[in-house]
């Protein structure tokens, strides 16, 4: 997954503390669920088991485009024939950009001060390539506006670097306009409206697609420290990169039965970073969708089609399940009733986090209508469960964002990754305040032994009562007619995966 529980959760939801949810005639009640109870720790234990053992013995990781995400991907097949399904690969071609070396951004003038890769700057993803030594350009630098409007470089002197602060439009915008007018490079340093690290440390984005310019993201500090410099100021910026074709693949396997223009399509990414094996992010999410599909057949025919998706290249930019939507007809989007996503569910310093389908958090991008309907439906699991749930924001960051912007209504469950834990959490969780939700996420310490089993069993639970619900009924998402009249409105994601895009 591309990062911790989004910024700001609002109020918690305690729903019903000990007590069962209303009954609901038209929906799977928790009582009648079978699945939870088939969909045990153990089974999904072994196969995290198993992805830890794969990765192990293929280089420490499942990264895309390794031998370890394609022993991973023979295991999740010969385990969905084992259940009588005929798993295929959705094969697909894309940009790949790659980074060969850590990039520089130095300040040369009116004098000398190195900035740190990491912790003062960090490349923005497709960043043009390129080693520039000039002078450094504010560029409307206290707007929230800046470099927005290809009005903001008039007059600008044309070779010159450009610093900009990150605002209301994409870092793509702001890059492309740069090049435009004759920048040779571009700044961008974070806004600090927050003080969330994601706010005040270095920009971790993404221009979207190959900028003409090399482009780094900094931090509100190194801003600062630009713009103190003034009118002498000189930067050296070095990015070393380049774009490469790459393929890579999804694995698809859906039911036997079920209605064929009514879909739920069930996701988890498959691959994970290269710094370690990817237990939690995201073998927590491939394991217990797995056991679910494994589950599922012993309860019958569903009424409508079941469709588990273990998703490729999520780390690099969402590719795998953005290639898979935009692969479909109009005709296949609107037989998909809804989308449900688990990426990450087994955080050791963890939270119970649903999905926003109500639009109630302000980070949210727009969900499709339907979408909350999928979050009440994961609280009502949780309430009558006795458990406590917290909404997320539907930032970009995982699986969904193709579908939503399909116009499907999506929804899921999440344990949390660098965002950080309060003290009132800890009153419904346990664990630790003042600390990320899971300190290992994207380091070689994302192991089976920093695994919160908790965390497992009570998500994973809610995860096969969302299936098992939906494969019988989906009348509050879609009201069970499977045609929608072309893609809804969407809002503008914040995030491609873990980079930001504005």
């Amino acid at each position: 997954m591309k990062s911790g529980l989004a910024a700001g959760v609002s109020a918690v939801m305690v729903l019903g503390l000990g007590l069962a949810p209303a009954a609901n005639a038209s929906t799977t009640t928790v009582d009648e669920a079978a699945l939870p109870g088939l969909v045990t720790t153990d089974a999904i234990r072994e196969h995290m088991r198993n992805l830890a053992t794969i990765a192990e013995y293929n280089g420490g990781n499942r990264a895309t485009g390794t031998p370890g995400y394609d022993v991973a991907a023979k295991y999740v097949i010969d385990q969905l024939k084992r259940a009588g399904y005929k798993p295929v690969k959705h094969t697909y071609t894309f940009d790949e950009w790659i980074e060969l070396s850590d990039a520089v951004l130095s300040q040369t003038a009116p004098e000398a001060r190195e900035f740190a890769y990491g912790e003062d700057f960090l490349t923005m993803e497709y960043s043009g390539p390129g080693d520039v030594t000039a002078t450094a350009v504010p560029v409307d630098a206290q707007g929230s506006d800046s470099g927005c409007e290809a009005d903001d470089f008039a007059g600008f002197p044309t070779g010159s670097i450009a610093v900009l602060k990150r605002g209301t439009c994409t870092f793509e915008q702001k890059a492309a306009n740069a090049a435009e007018a004759g920048a040779a490079g571009a700044v961008i340093f974070n806004h600090g409206a927050t003080e969330a690290p994601g706010d005040t440390g270095p920009v971790n984005g993404t221009v979207t697609n190959p900028s003409a310019i090399p482009t780094v993201g900094a931090s509100v500090e190194v801003g600062e420290a630009l713009l103190a410099a003034g009118a002498d100021l000189e930067l050296r910026l070095r990015v070393d990169s380049e774009i490469e074709t790459s393929t890579s693949y999804n694995i698809v396997a859906e039911t036997r039965g079920g209605k064929k223009d009514n879909v739920v399509v069930v996701g988890a990414h498959l691959d994970g970073v290269e710094e370690g094996p990817g237990i939690n992010d995201n073998g927590s999410g491939v394991a217990a969708i797995l056991e679910v599909a494994r589950q599922l057949p012993r309860l019958g025919t569903p009424e409508n089609k079941v469709r588990f998706a273990f998703w490729g290249s999520e780390e690099v930019g969402l590719i795998g399940s953005t290639e898979y939507v935009e692969s479909l007809s109009d005709k296949e989007l609107e037989r998909i009733a809804l989308y449900l996503n688990f990426d990450m569910i087994g955080s050791e310093n963890y939270a119970r986090l649903v999905y926003d389908g109500r639009n109630e958090l302000p980070g949210s991008a727009a969900a499709p209508s339907g979408s909350g309907a999928i979050q009440k439906t994961f609280e009502d699991y949780f309430a009558a469960e006795g458990l406590v749930v917290e909404p997320t924001e539907f930032s970009g960051r995982s699986d969904y964002r193709a579908f939503m912007l399909a116009g499907i209504p999506a929804g899921g469950l999440f344990s949390g990754a660098d965002g950080i834990k309060t003290e009132e959490q800890v009153e419904y969780y346990g664990g630790t305040a003042g600390v990320q939700y899971d300190r290992n996420y994207h380091t070689a310490d994302d192991t089976f032994e920093n695994i919160n089993w908790d965390s497992v069993t009570e998500l994973s639970g809610g995860i096969a009562y969302s299936v098992e619900t939906f494969s019988e009924n989906t009348l509050p998402v879609n009201g069970v007619a499977p045609f929608r009249a072309g893609p809804q409105s969407a809002g503008a994601f914040d995030r491609v995966s873990d980079r930001w895009v504005r």
